[in-house]
């Protein structure tokens, strides 16, 4: 199958819209609807309903696009590998980390971790928490930066530390002015937005569970790919969603943020396999360590732990 047919595929999918997707590829939209009409006549199926508005997926659909995007990843985590062993024989670091993260400091911790160790190829992946654990099994990565527990024999987990979740409304809805905490109360009826989509379980669990456990049904009206779209969708008045809080940094002219005062967090996970005493391994433990004290943040007693 060709993975340029994939690709469209699943632009179009993500979008709803053969224009939006035409323009997110750099491509036409005849060309485009014609190597969706390629791709279906291949598999001789229909993939897309286009009686609807927006598009929607047939249930031939749902299934390819599930699987595309799990071929994909793949293709583009082979690539970035690749590259590298092409590029250079030294050392190499593999870190797979979820989207969230970035905002969670750890940008700092690699631009330290490569200062520490400049002749070590590090190479990150985003993946998210699933993919990281088979990821950690195949060799393909050696440690991973996550948010969801998993109990895995063959993984080694350490909760960095715990971030607090807070509400994100657009600028012009009722509750986004004010300094004190809201309560999940105040926005049991609001339409809400959760990421990611797929695979679960994911962060969005972690919010279904919080509504939940106060006795609260959410009411999802979208269900975001990732978190920039599910940020993008609070921002164009489709609802609100429950945030980490490291992530208004990175958006604040056209969200608004309130606390909440019922207590909600999110751990920061690192996952590596058990035994591993790489010293690239060692070296990262040792300037997470380091970067979280001069930042206030408590050092987990288990990062530094020897029987690793």
């Amino acid at each position: 199958m060709d993975l340029r047919l994939l690709r469209y595929f699943v632009a179009v999918a993500d979008e709803r819209n053969f224009n939006r997707a035409a323009n997110r590829l750099h491509v036409a939209q005849p060309p485009l609807s014609r190597a969706i009409q390629q791709l279906e006549a291949q598999l001789g199926a229909p993939l897309i309903d286009r009686s609807k508005r927006p598009l929607e997926l047939t249930s031939v659909g749902h299934l390819l696009y599930v699987q595309a995007l799990q071929i994909l990843a793949r293709i583009e985590d082979l690539e970035a590998m690749m590259k590298v062993a092409t590029l250079s024989e030294r050392r190499r670091f593999v870190i797979g980390f979820v989207a969230s993260t970035i905002y969670a400091r750890l940008p700092e911790l690699i631009r330290e971790f490569r200062k520490e160790a400049p002749n070590i190829d590090l190479v990150l992946v985003e993946s998210t928490t699933l993919d990281q654990i088979a990821a950690l099994q195949d060799g393909r990565i050696d440690v991973g930066f996550g948010r969801i527990r998993f109990e895995n024999p063959a993984t080694r987990r350490v909760i960095l530390r715990h971030e607090k979740m807070i509400a994100a409304f657009p600028l012009s809805h009722p509750l986004a002015h004010g300094d004190a905490p809201i309560s999940l109360q105040d926005i049991a009826e609001e339409p809400q937005i959760i990421y990611p989509r797929s695979p679960r379980p994911s962060y969005a669990d972690q919010v279904i569970s919080l509504f939940r456990d106060h006795a609260i049904e959410p009411r999802i009206v979208h269900e975001a790919r990732e978190l920039q779209i599910a940020i993008g969708l609070v921002a164009a008045e489709e609802g609100m969603a429950i945030i980490p809080d490291s992530v208004r940094r990175a958006r604040s002219h056209d969200v608004a943020f309130r606390e909440l005062v019922e207590p909600a967090t999110s751990p920061i996970i690192m996952s590596h396999r058990p035994g591993d005493r790489s010293p690239e391994l060692a070296l990262l433990r040792t300037v997470i360590a380091r970067k979280y004290q001069d930042w206030g943040y408590e050092v987990p007693v288990s990062l530094m732990a020897d029987d690793v």
